[in-house]
């Protein structure tokens, strides 16, 4: 059998070679995103109600209007891809950044109706519906794809602080409470998080839109 040196080294290399394989799919990095739960976040983040979250968190029930004077309702959003942030029309530091980078993912989903994005005013008090209105068209905002959203101003101040954890201030929505942030916040049609980007920087926008891909296919699959 002056074969069967060269068959058992054979048979070990094949076995050596199903190892590597097996481990390098085992420690490749994941393609899929994260779903985040509150305790996982910075509990800065993360309002006190919320910390203790059991199960899989979802965001909260809602009632809002948009820049057309439409109700806007969690059922109108669900299955949908959301791209959120917090704003107030008359920032004149980041929120016209953001508002610009919106445009940008406005445009590249354009013709795809599984995505829409939600843009929360802190300020509903002064931004009115003709207010969110006027702003929309200096944006060129397309009702479609992207709303931007006034109401009660505790209920979008709980939905900054339990629903998107997009704010590290305390408060309760009350006179002397604000949020300011530049945080854009990923949501999949199943109303997980799933992602957070500087909304002023277009390279984190760029990932928030590779990212949005990736949910999308998901949904294919």
């Amino acid at each position: 059998m002056k074969d069967a040196p060269y068959i058992r080294a054979g048979i070990v290399l094949a076995i050596f070679a199903v190892a590597v394989g097996i481990g390098y799919y085992l420690i490749k990095p994941s393609d899929e995103l994260p779903i985040y739960h509150p305790s996982q976040l910075d509990p800065r983040l993360v309002d006190a109600s919320v910390r203790s979250e059991k199960g899989e968190h979802h965001i909260k029930p809602f009632r809002l209007v948009d820049q057309n004077g439409d109700s806007l309702f969690l059922s109108d959003v669900q299955g949908k891809v959301l791209l959120t942030d917090f704003f107030f029309t008359t920032c004149g530091t980041i929120c016209p950044k953001m508002s610009s980078q919106l445009a940008r993912v406005q445009e590249e989903f354009a013709d795809d109706d599984r995505v829409l994005l939600l843009s929360h005013s802190v300020t509903p008090g002064a931004d009115s519906v003709p207010v969110l209105h006027a702003y929309a068209e200096r944006y060129g905002v397309d009702h479609r794809r992207w709303r931007l959203l006034t109401g009660d101003r505790k209920q979008i101040y709980d939905l900054a602080r339990t629903s998107y954890f997009a704010v590290m201030d305390e408060g309760d929505g009350g006179p002397d409470d604000f949020v300011h942030t530049e945080n854009f916040v990923l949501v999949d049609p199943q109303g997980r998080i799933r992602g957070f980007y500087d909304g002023t920087k277009a390279k984190e926008v760029d990932q928030a839109m590779k990212d949005m891909h990736k949910l999308l296919k998901e949904m294919k699959g």
